[in-house]
Parts: structure tokens; sequence; C-alpha cells
């Protein structure tokens, strides 16, 4: 049985972080996106597949160039698994924040 990649593991690698970030500004070919790394080309090439898989890229033929669009669907799923933690930290910090400016200050 073949297990299916998921978005969290897809962003989980530095590298596929920062192919995000490139389409998310504009669509690119392989060859544009493989420019912007040190790595081969297959290497980067396997990155978006991953990402391919994930459906957090797209792909789009324009004559014989492919391109690369970003999905902000596929996006929206982490954001919302992370909707409820990043409102527990602002609770967090607000308390924090009232304590510290209850604290005397120290000249």
């Amino acid at each position: 049985m073949r297990l299916r990649r998921d978005v969290f593991q897809a962003i989980a690698d530095p590298t596929r972080r920062a192919i995000i970030s490139l389409v998310a500004l504009q669509a690119m070919t392989p060859g544009a996106i493989a420019e912007e790394f040190d790595f081969s080309r297959q290497t980067i090439s396997k990155h978006i597949q991953i990402l391919t898989e994930c459906e957090i890229l797209k792909q789009e033929q324009t004559g014989r160039e492919i391109y690369y669009h970003l999905n902000p669907e596929k996006l929206k799923a982490i954001a919302d698994f992370i909707e409820p933690y990043r409102k527990m930290w602002d609770i967090r910090f607000d308390k924090l924040e009232a304590i510290m400016k209850d604290q005397p200050k120290r000249t």
C-alpha cells in the first residue's frame, strides 16, 4: 500500500517551503525554480513532484513550457489547523504583557 503525502509533510522541508514562497509570487517553470537553488535540477524536480502530489502546486502547460502555480486552498488547511494554537498563544502573550505592565520598572 502506497501512502499519500499530505500538506504537512510537504511543508516540513525548508526547500519546499522556499519553492512555495517563490511560486506564491509568480508562476514559474521548473527550470526557473531550479535556478534559485544550489541543488541539482533532479533534486528540485523531486521537491516539485511532492508539492504537486500534495496539490500545493498546480501545473499549467503553455505551449511547450510547464508553469507551476500556487494552490492557496491547500495552504488554507494548514492555516485552519494552526489557528487555534495561534489564538492560544495570543491569549498567553496578552497575559504575560499584563503581568509585565504591573511589575515595577527597574532603573
